[in-house]
């Protein structure tokens, strides 16, 4: 039987203290590509060292200028389909995501997206906890089969950026034109390939809240995104 392909994409942006961390801590389970964002630290020189120790584990892709989110994730997903992975799982670069956890992904029975539910958490401000509960009461109304039908698909954390990706939507996410900026990508992810058809399960996973790039911009992006979503709903 043919071993299946495994990756995990690792989106950095001045992660100098974590980052060679998360690499030793990932590289047991599957390869990694980890999508430096223009990072200003010394984040390049940690990456640059641990190619010449892992250069047929790990692969790095440099950004010149930063893309957040949506740029890494899909740079990532386009180099997945190239190297024809099997699997993806996105994983962040601050350790708000166990590494640990990566051996449940891998192992979990097939779906398109398997999204990691934040069941334990850790140092999460109570408004990221309300925008992320809002979030999911709008992306299952804008998931659902009929406008009268509230509650779509349950699916209880739709913003989590920790993901396992089936080969479709790895496909799916490589090659479609993204109108997310920042975190809105995770719902857009989810959105494409739901209406795809693609199927999707969630696991409990550990979080840890870090310090997060999340401001008012983003916030704005992400209703923007979300308001986007209800007018297609309305069409």
């Amino acid at each position: 039987m043919k071993k299946e392909k495994l990756l995990t994409i690792v989106p950095a942006y001045n992660e100098e203290s974590t980052i060679e961390e998360v690499v030793l801590r990932a590289i047991p389970y599957s390869d990694i590509c980890v999508v430096d964002d223009a990072s200003k630290d010394n984040t390049p020189k940690i990456l640059s060292k641990l190619l010449k120790k892992y250069p047929k584990k790990l692969h790095v892709i440099t950004h010149t200028k930063n893309t957040h989110i949506p740029g890494g994730i899909q740079d990532g997903m386009k180099y997945a389909e190239k190297k024809s992975y099997d699997w993806v799982v996105t994983m962040d670069a601050g350790l708000s995501h166990d590494p640990k956890s990566l051996e449940q992904f891998f192992s979990h029975p097939s779906c398109d997206i398997l999204i990691g539910r934040r069941e334990i958490t850790e140092n999460v401000p109570m408004y990221r906890k309300l925008i992320s509960y809002l979030a999911a009461k709008v992306m299952n109304y804008c998931m659902s089969k009929s406008i009268f039908d509230l509650f779509g698909p349950k699916i209880k954390d739709c913003t989590s950026g920790f993901r396992r990706y089936s080969k479709k939507s790895i496909s799916i996410l490589a090659n479609s034109k993204l109108q997310s900026k920042a975190f809105d990508f995770h719902m857009e992810a989810l959105y494409l390939i739901h209406a795809s058809g693609g199927t999707v399960s969630e696991i409990g996973i550990h979080y840890v809240f870090s310090n997060s790039s999340f401001n008012k911009k983003v916030f704005r992006q992400a209703v923007s995104f979300a308001w986007t979503l209800l007018k297609k709903k309305f069409r």
